[in-house]
């Protein structure tokens, strides 16, 4: 049976120099109007970074322990600094942080389904909106295909309306037995309207998925999961964190339970870059869109490790041009997302990339129809490619389509899903399609709106938030951001920072 699972370091050290001394900067986080929240074992209320943390015990509560409170200061450490590197100054945080206390030390709790933990972060969810918040807990049990777990379908309600990114650690039993299903990731993980977050072994190059990170894949629908991974330590290359005393000396640990605040770390940062220019579901869509590529197996490490830097993110190279659409389609409608192209041919090849994120409303008694929403998407590269008819037949009312995302399908689908078309019930969609330049012209996506309800048809008149990122790149084009500026000057609205950061800043 399930018991809590507190992601307690997936390691021990104990030749680390724990007479290493840090130094917490004196000054406020960078956007303050930025709310997030952390539920986990709490945070001392005279703990130095109380500067930047508001601790709360939830209603209820019992008495805290301190082995939770090294938790809780490790999870809200990375939140602020990430992995901290020893001899470097620590960097401004990005926000505040409201920590929420769900775990005491009461025997009481019941081990099985944790339903009381469950309340305590359901309760805040439902009084306060956050812009993020990070669950690294939950009951010990590796998700299963045919049953929904509460947590899962609670969370997912919460997440619905797409206004708050969350992030969810996936556990670390990556090293369980694989033929029962051991080592795959852990309830409430397989939420979708989340991102769940697992390790990777080395911040640098030459990284791959930490041993202990659980492994995917997800439910289907859900079935990339985890979606990303970020630094969450090893043997050789341990996370720190601050010490949850004195908040000056550095803890050496590991586990999914500190990559996981590390990538809402990242999203916070983008959000404090641009303000309210972007929604949550447009930040979790560029995270997932600038993650880096790997041949690592997709149910490893997902779409792979997320950027190590926001000017990853939020800038472009003079060959490459990056487009957010953000906004709501209607039940049963089409929507046409352009692609913008320069006036003239594209010289050579052409690496066009997109990611389609939206939320949902799921049906919890139906693990196989789970989420109620579905953006079907065609894509059609060349506006005046027709299908060919015969003489006297009515000319195609659309110009021919090209596969884009249907390589993913085919890498994690069954053929009896093919057939039935389950990924269009996926709500995170991710592909990357090369092409030459002269069979691009006026590209563009078709995307239309499914509802269902219960596996039915919902004709119900409904609207959809979504938010889809394309990124358009051209090696042989030297001015390919300028050209499109250029041309869509009256239509396209630039991003523009209202925060200085300093770019280069890893995370």
């Amino acid at each position: 049976m399930p018991r809590l699972r507190l992601l307690n370091p997936a390691f021990r050290i104990s030749s680390f120099d724990k007479s290493m001394n840090v130094s917490l900067p004196n000054i406020r986080s960078l956007d303050e109007s930025i709310k997030v929240a952390i539920f986990d074992g709490g945070i001392p209320q005279d703990h130095p970074i109380t500067r930047w943390v508001t601790p709360y015990d939830t209603i209820g509560i019992g008495e805290p322990e301190d082995s939770l409170f090294e938790h809780g200061v490790g999870v809200t450490s990375a939140f602020l600094f990430g992995h901290i590197e020893p001899g470097t100054p620590l960097s401004t945080p990005f926000s505040n942080v409201d920590h929420y206390r769900v775990l005491d030390s009461d025997p009481g709790v019941n081990p099985y389904e944790l339903y009381e933990v469950l309340d305590r972060i359901s309760n805040v969810l439902a009084t306060k909106h956050y812009d993020f918040i990070n669950i690294s807990l939950g009951p010990t049990l590796p998700i299963e295909d045919d049953e929904v777990h509460a947590w899962t379908a609670v969370l997912d309600d919460h997440l619905s309306d797409g206004e708050t990114l969350a992030t969810i650690a996936v556990g670390n039993d990556g090293e369980g037995d694989p033929s029962i299903g051991a080592n795959r990731i852990q309830v409430p993980a397989d939420c979708v309207n989340a991102l769940s977050v697992g390790a990777c072994d080395m911040p640098d190059k030459s990284w791959k998925r930490a041993s202990y990170s659980s492994i995917g894949p997800g439910r289907s629908p859900g079935i990339v999961k985890p979606d990303l991974v970020d630094f969450g330590g090893s043997l050789g290359r341990p996370f720190l964190t601050l010490d949850p005393i004195t908040g000056t000396r550095l803890i050496p640990t590991g586990g999914t339970s500190f990559s996981s605040p590390t990538v809402l770390r990242l999203g916070a940062g983008v959000k404090a870059h641009f303000g309210n220019a972007l929604n949550a579901l447009a930040i979790r869509a560029l995270l997932v869109h600038c993650a880096e590529s790997t041949d690592i197996d997709r149910f490893e490490v997902g779409w792979g490790r997320v950027s190590r830097s926001i000017s990853d993110i939020v800038t472009c190279s003079d060959n490459m041009m990056r487009v957010v659409f953000q906004g709501k389609i209607r039940a049963s409608k089409y929507l046409r997302a352009p692609i913008p192209l320069p006036n003239s041919q594209l010289k050579g090849k052409v690496k066009i990339k997109a990611t389609l994120v939206y939320a949902t409303a799921c049906d919890a008694h139906h693990p196989g129809n789970y989420t109620r929403s579905g953006l079907e998407v065609t894509f059609r590269p060349h506006k005046n490619r027709r299908r060919k008819v015969a003489v006297g037949e009515a000319s195609p009312l659309h110009p021919l389509s090209k596969p884009f995302f249907q390589k993913e399908q085919k890498l994690f689908q069954t053929e009896e899903e093919l057939r039935r078309d389950a990924w269009k019930w996926e709500n995170c969609l991710h592909g990357e399609v090369s092409f030459l330049g002269k069979s691009l012209d006026g590209s563009f996506f078709d995307i239309h709106y499914n509802a269902r309800s219960e596996g039915h048809n919902d004709a119900r008149s409904q609207e959809l938030e979504y938010a889809l990122i394309i990124t358009v790149e051209a090696k042989n084009v030297a001015d390919l951001y300028g050209q499109v500026v250029r041309k869509y000057a009256t239509i396209l609205e630039p991003l523009i920072p209202v925060i200085d950061i300093p770019l280069s800043l890893s995370n």
